[in-house]
């Protein structure tokens, strides 16, 4: 019978140790190797070539789910299990987004974290009880906006001003990409955010990525 081989990605050693005495001990699994971060996780990836990586976000240096998103660029046949300690609705969406097939929170009891490992692993979707009662949250008591009407309302020009202040640009930095005037990209902005009812300017980054208008590259 042949192995589930997992790569196991987190920057805490002693996290990453328990993992492995958890999976070695697993008959139909092989751990086959572990990195510390998201560059060493593109390069074990490329090397072993795992059938599965377990994945960490918030990691220093390059973030989970960038690492994800380029894991799967690289080796689209591989599955990527998120395991975090974040519940938070800001992080399903992007890495979800990203590529990964799964997110499973760390306070999770090792059995279900194989049955996510195996589930992923079978080509299905896994989010653990928590995460998945908010995103259905989420959804059910989603305005109009979210399914697209007042996103519609906006003009061209709001969109791009959308796209590019979710994505951390700057107003100076946006005016020489659209070749307008700060003011007049701060008006925009303003017009934006009154028009899809947010209040800060984190909510457009949270906003855009439920849309879709991120693009990782």
């Amino acid at each position: 019978m042949s192995k589930l081989h997992i790569l196991i990605v987190d920057d805490h050693g002693i996290v990453r140790a328990g993992i492995r005495s958890l999976l070695e001990g697993q008959p139909d699994i092989e751990v086959v190797g572990e990195a510390a971060g998201g560059e060493e996780a593109i390069e074990k990836a490329v090397q072993f070539q795992p059938d599965l990586v377990l994945m960490d976000i918030a990691m220093p240096g390059m973030n989970g789910i960038e690492a994800t998103y380029r894991i799967k660029k690289e080796l689209p046949h591989t599955r990527v299990l998120v395991l975090s300690m974040h519940d938070d609705e800001e992080f399903f969406f992007p890495v979800l987004r990203a590529g990964a097939s799964g997110y499973i929170l760390k306070e999770a009891e090792p059995q279900e974290l194989l049955y996510a490992i195996h589930t992923v692993h079978q080509g299905n979707v896994f989010l653990s009880p928590a995460v998945a009662s908010t995103l259905l949250e989420g959804f059910i008591t989603a305005t109009p906006e979210t399914a697209g009407e007042t996103y519609g309302a906006l003009t061209r020009r709001e969109k791009e001003v959308l796209r590019l202040a979710a994505s951390g640009q700057t107003n100076r930095e946006m005016a020489e990409a659209l070749f307008l005037s700060i003011r007049t990209v701060e008006k925009y902005r303003q017009a934006v955010m009154h028009k899809l009812g947010l209040a800060r300017r984190e909510d457009l980054t949270k906003y855009a990525i439920r849309r879709g208008l991120i693009d990782f590259e």
